[in-house]
């Protein structure tokens, strides 16, 4: 077991593999049964797809738990090769790829959209990956243009969270209490002062959001939001086979090539929502390389992009999936980052944590009571993701600003890009920032009054 012997400053013990660090459970970390507990339940939010998928494909339920389950193996790949992040979903550009697959008619040529349009993402970051541009991007990105990417990723979550006909309206009560309880267990100054002095409130802690999702399954019946889980024995039965003779190129062949080429302009729309989930992926895991000093985390946007470019490229050969293959699942890292922060006890390494939730959740997909019991609640659950994610984003977003005429050019980014989409957020951002800006376009400015005031909220928020 390698990682008993780790160096108390340096990176945790793996196999390096070109731009790659190959970490192996029980062998190059120690399994953490908190995160893999957390993660049985939280596949919740893997399931949530479903009804995405069932909703723009027409696919039967158990085709969309083939495609959910094939993404949760893949989910394993960043930190088996060394990127130190909960993967999750592109969240805020779903509605940007449902609105542009739903201008084909369901059937095959709509799926031959989701393809077309997901092997393009997918070869786009592989391409950024491999020749090292991602991160040349993230530098030439304008600080004001950074924060406002990440503020409308922000806003996007919440929206579709409240808008009329949004998940608000299908579970009012048991959004209200157990996202409550969410915010309060993860965020809450009180929490934190008395889970050091009571040792249950510290194994409640350790847990995460597995208490919200349990309290949800109970209430949601109760305020007749939702069913009583149907528990059943044994193993889900996802159906491979007719996904892959119905929704793939195996049974559908390849898209048109006029596909690929009217997808385009999606696509890079789709790209800088995922490029401000990079941002904050190393934004978070800075967070957390700071909290501690036994442990060093890398965070290569590079590694990243090769990871989910892959992800991406496969998906949509082997199940083309509407959520996509981003970096972050914010929500997840956020509770990760939190509990790293309570010291090696709690976390041994960040590796372990992110590791054993997402061995977890794949878990959690292959049993049928499991499944069972949280189906009822899948919106409850996705809700509860996109508002966590909203909550962070906007506070990243905020601190990403070095000026207040960042800020103010951030703000209306993030307004356009919740209201038009990314393209449009994108273009406003562009022209704001060289109106205000100028020849200090890729430079902007910087507040130093504003900046140090950041830094000592950073350095309260950490106390």
């Amino acid at each position: 077991m390698l990682w008993k012997n780790r160096e108390y400053g340096q990176e945790a013990p793996h196999i390096p593999a070109g731009p790659f660090k190959i970490r192996l459970p029980f062998i190059h970390y120690r399994f953490e049964w908190p995160d893999y507990v957390q993660g049985l339940l939280m596949c919740a939010v893997d399931l949530s797809a479903i009804p995405l998928l069932t909703e723009l494909l027409g696919m039967p339920f158990e085709v969309a738990l083939a495609i959910v389950m094939l993404n949760g193996l893949f989910y394993l790949l960043h930190h088996l090769l060394g990127d130190p992040a909960v993967p999750g979903w592109i969240t805020p550009a779903i509605p940007l790829i449902m609105l542009y697959v739903q201008q084909f008619p369901e059937g095959p040529e709509r799926v031959h959209a989701l393809i077309a349009f997901q092997l393009t993402l997918g070869i786009l970051s592989l391409l950024l990956g491999a020749t090292g541009l991602a991160n040349k991007v993230i530098r030439l990105i304008p600080p004001a243009l950074n924060s406002g990417i990440i503020l409308g990723a922000g806003f996007a979550a919440i929206i579709s969270v409240f808008q009329i006909g949004g998940r608000f309206d299908q579970f009012p009560w048991t959004i209200t209490i157990a996202v409550g309880l969410g915010f309060y267990l993860m965020f809450s100054k009180h929490f934190a002062q008395i889970q050091t002095k009571h040792p249950l409130f510290g194994l409640i802690a350790k847990l995460g959001v597995f208490p919200v999702i349990i309290l949800a399954v109970i209430i949601a019946p109760l305020f007749k939001e939702a069913a009583w889980p149907t528990i059943e024995w044994g193993f889900s039965k996802p159906d491979f086979i007719t996904l892959w003779n119905e929704y793939t190129i195996f049974g559908l062949g390849l898209p048109p090539m006029m596909m690929f080429i009217t997808a385009l302009p999606t696509v890079f729309a789709a790209y800088i929502v995922l490029f401000g989930d990079v941002i904050q992926t190393r934004i978070l895991v800075e967070e957390a390389d700071a909290s501690r000093d036994d442990e060093k985390l890398d965070y290569n946007p590079s590694r990243a992009h090769l990871i989910f470019g892959f992800r991406n490229a496969t998906m949509s050969i082997l199940g083309p999936d509407v959520t996509m293959a981003g970096p972050l699942w914010s929500a997840m890292q956020v509770v990760m980052v939190e509990r790293y922060k309570k010291g090696r006890a709690a976390m041994d390494s960040f590796f372990g944590g992110v590791g054993s939730f997402r061995w977890g959740t794949n878990t959690g997909l292959l049993l049928l009571p499991i499944v069972g019991l949280v189906q009822p609640i899948l919106g409850v659950a996705l809700a509860l993701t996109l508002l966590i994610q909203g909550y962070v984003s906007v506070k990243v977003g905020v601190l990403e600003a070095r000026s207040q005429r960042d800020l103010g050019i951030a703000g209306i980014i993030g307004g356009v890009l919740a209201i038009k989409g990314a393209a449009w957020g994108f273009g406003v951002g562009i022209l704001l920032v060289f109106l205000i800006y100028g020849r200090d376009f890729f430079r902007g400015e910087v507040d130093d009054t504003f900046v140090k005031n950041q830094s000592e909220f950073k350095a309260r928020k950490e106390d």
